[in-house]
């Protein structure tokens, strides 16, 4: 993790995502430094827009929290009306 973590720094501060400055930034944090990872990162990241995947990311956890969010309000609905139907059951009884 920390690795990607070092590219969206370097990514941030608009430094070239290099196999160099990626392994400067991870000696600094003081990670283990892994040369078969930090080239294949590297090579990854050529393809990848980094903008576009952080916006995409930022929409994908917005709709993610929204649809938990309104989870949420359907289990209480359902509570609710677990509760008027056990409350009404018991009077049902007491009158009966």
């Amino acid at each position: 993790m920390e690795y990607v973590y070092a590219v969206l720094l370097l990514h941030k501060l608009g430094h070239k995502i290099d196999e160099h400055n990626l392994k400067k930034v991870l000696e600094a944090a003081g990670a283990k430094i892994d040369e078969a990872k930090i080239k294949s990162l590297v090579a990854a990241m050529e393809s990848i827009d980094i903008e576009s995947a952080i916006k995409e990311a930022a929409i994908t956890s917005a709709m993610v929290t929204t649809t938990v969010k309104e989870e949420k309000k359907e289990e209480k609905k359902k509570e609710e009306k677990v509760d008027e139907s056990v409350a009404s059951a018991g009077l049902g009884a007491l009158f009966g």
